[in-house]
């Protein structure tokens, strides 16, 4: 994702209609083709060449396998100082890893404690 030394030049929102260019490909290849068509719909619209789309627009896109794309999308888009353009889906959360804690910066592996034998009934 960006950096904090970047900063965004422009940021919109789009709802994409996806569905007449996926029904011009054949089934086995409608997932692939709403990809192509997303990145020339926001090149398009944004004036930009280099597009990145989120994890989570691809699994959006996915989500229902290669042939049953989504009909539309509404993804936040925003464009920073160099002409790269983020695609983000709209309304998702971001989930940040969870810092790590300071110190040894090594997790050791405790041991287990030993177990019982199983005990033979007589």
């Amino acid at each position: 994702m960006a950096t904090a030394k970047e900063t965004f030049t422009l940021e919109r929102t789009y709802t994409v209609p996806l569905r007449k260019e996926s029904q011009k490909a054949p089934r086995w290849k409608r997932t692939r083709k709403t990809v192509r068509a997303l990145r020339e719909f926001l090149q398009k619209h944004m004036k930009a060449e280099h597009i990145k789309l989120s994890k989570e627009i691809n699994e959006k896109l996915w989500e229902h396998g290669l042939r049953n794309p989504p009909h539309h999308l509404k993804v936040t888009v925003k464009k920073d100082d160099k002409g790269v353009v983020h695609a983000e889906l709209f309304g998702a959360v971001k989930k940040e890893k969870p810092a790590q804690k300071k110190g040894k910066g090594t997790k050791e592996a405790k041991a287990l404690p030993p177990s019982e034998p199983p005990q033979e009934k007589e």
